[in-house]
């Protein structure tokens, strides 16, 4: 027989979208993660990281954090098609932040 543990009982909501609602980080625009343009994503992050006095990463590092972890926490739910756009995403945060590799 098995048996609940006592955290899981009555819980509603999964810990992760508790983050993602009142995470200290930062307070993210509405829909961020479903805008269909990379560029897009990554400029909305920028601006919200730059709003935010929270924070207590360098804001590159706050954005992309918060970038992984969705990804993270999406896990096999995410289409590969949005994975593309949130890793694209993810290249464009450096592009934005001057952090992009040389080119060789």
């Amino acid at each position: 027989m098995k048996t609940r543990s006592k955290s899981s009982v009555g819980r509603k909501t999964k810990w992760s979208a508790q983050v993602m609602a009142k995470s200290d980080a930062m307070d993210l625009e509405t829909g961020v993660f479903k805008l269909r343009s990379a560029a897009a994503v990554a400029r909305s992050l920028k601006r919200s990281v730059e709003a935010s006095h929270r924070r207590k990463a360098p804001p590159f590092r706050s954005a992309m954090s918060m970038l992984t972890f969705e990804i993270n926490r999406a896990g096999k739910n995410l289409t590969p098609a949005r994975l593309r756009v949130l890793n694209q995403a993810k290249r464009e945060l450096r592009k934005i932040f001057g952090r992009a590799p040389e080119p060789e």
